[in-house]
């Protein structure tokens, strides 16, 4: 299993794959800068556990790349970073596939956190899924999260209320919709009413 890092930037590059040592110090990590580079580099270094991608390349442009790596490895997590704010190309990006956008000013710590969340979602949502299998219950921090959004809570509000960052929230967002089997907030309500996840309700 390999982690691929696309950026056509050497000191971004550097950035993300320095937060991804120390996360995943035995894993290989594997660093290309452009897109047309990855059906080779798979061949050769194997089966992506996690993409890191830019939404700039010298090849791409856009969410065009999301898109691509999404149809060729639809079942890998896709972390796209970007030097545009959040609030311009974020929903664009998780529609084209992607599961978590982190701004590149963001700090080392977040971008750390944003990751990590990524890393550990197949492994918390198998340990989530056995936990469950006789309760079909959420975690309580899936069942906060689930009633957060029944409120009509925004990420930045959920990050207030929780004391965490907005990646953060993105992240525990990200593994609820893994764990319940849905693509959107809207989804996750619905699932949530019709399964009876929210009459505990309780924050």
């Amino acid at each position: 299993m390999s982690i691929y890092v696309i950026d056509d930037h050497p000191l971004m590059r550097d950035a993300i794959v320095m937060v991804l040592r120390r996360l995943r110090p035995a894993e290989n990590i594997v660093e290309l800068d452009r897109l047309d580079k990855l059906a080779n580099a798979v061949k050769q270094h194997g089966k992506p556990d996690l993409f890191c991608l830019d939404l700039k390349l010298p090849d791409i442009t856009g969410v065009s790349g999301v898109v691509s790596v999404k149809q060729l490895y639809p079942d890998v997590p896709i972390a796209v970073y970007s030097a545009s704010p959040a609030a311009d190309m974020e929903e664009a990006c998780i529609e084209a596939g992607a599961d978590i956008y982190i701004e590149k000013s963001a700090g080392s710590s977040e971008l750390a956190a944003a990751l990590r969340g990524l890393l550990m979602a197949d492994t918390e949502s198998e340990e989530s899924a056995a936990a469950s299998a006789n309760t079909g219950k959420l975690s309580k921090r899936q069942t906060q999260l689930i009633a957060m959004l029944d409120k009509g809570m925004s990420n930045r509000e959920i990050a207030n209320e929780l004391d965490i960052s907005e990646h953060t929230v993105k992240v525990h967002l990200w593994r609820l919709f893994r764990r319940l089997g849905v693509k959107s907030r809207t989804q996750a309500l619905h699932h949530a009413r019709s399964h009876g996840l929210l009459s505990s309700g309780a924050i």
